[in-house]
């Protein structure tokens, strides 16, 4: 299995404060993944208050990819890092972005499902949104999983998933828009169910973005706007070398 290490430095307190700031990172990741899990929650089960508590826990989010931040600029100009150790910082800026995002995208959900609290909607309706939440909610694990171990395996088993999210998608609009065509009565509603929908396929995607990150932490190589099967080929020829 292929797999990248950060525990490689001449400088102790250099590896130690990379081995902070990756666990940090790990800890904002967990905290971004259960606002996803509430804030899908909240939308199927019509529970405003924790639609509410949700939306109102952005803003730990934002503070730790702000402190993150500002501890690689810290780095960067402290230790002035090359190569591998260069690649690690821009990782994980770029990883904290991905992440700041996707706790947006929750955020969004949450707001929408306060607002739908209160409307009468058949919740059978929702049960593709619970499907691609979950599905989505696994790739994020899965993402920062292989960012945990450096493990390039992983993150192209993730990146592979991302085209199930898009026919999750897919399969969703196409139900709400029919719903909307039989029921006039439900369009507004059903609107905002797919500002949700998208916002769920949005955060496939930047699952997916995090696992390209690894690949180029590990290779050096970037892989972002290449197919999967350029990413794979990348990856093996990386190997070979």
């Amino acid at each position: 299995m292929e797999k990248g290490d950060i525990s490689h430095h001449i400088s102790q307190d250099f590896n130690e404060e990379l081995q902070e700031v990756h666990t940090r990172v790990l800890t904002m990741g967990g905290l971004v993944e259960k606002q996803i899990s509430d804030a899908i929650s909240a939308l199927v089960t019509c529970d405003g208050h924790l639609g509410e508590e949700v939306a109102t826990a952005d803003y730990k989010v934002n503070s730790m990819e702000v402190g993150v931040d500002e501890e690689c600029s810290r780095i960067l100009a402290r230790r002035q890092p090359a190569a591998g150790d260069l690649r690690m910082v821009m990782m994980i800026i770029k990883t904290i972005t991905d992440l700041e995002r996707i706790g947006d995208e929750a955020e969004k959900i949450a707001r929408i499902a306060v607002q739908l609290s209160e409307v009468e909607r058949p919740k059978n309706q929702l049960t593709e949104i619970r499907h691609i939440g979950d599905h989505v909610r696994r790739m994020l694990r899965g993402a920062l999983d292989a960012f945990a171990r450096m493990d390039v395996d992983a993150a192209l088993d993730v990146a592979k998933q991302d085209a199930q999210a898009d026919r999750e998608y897919e399969s969703v609009m196409r139900q709400l828009m029919t719903f909307m065509m039989e029921d006039p009565r439900s369009i507004r509603w059903i609107i905002d169910i797919m500002w949700c929908a998208r916002a769920l396929e949005r955060i496939g995607d930047h699952s997916t973005n995090i696992c390209e990150y690894v690949i180029y932490m590990v290779h050096g190589k970037d892989v972002r706007h290449t197919t999967l099967a350029e990413m794979e080929k990348a990856t093996k020829a990386a190997k070979r070398h």
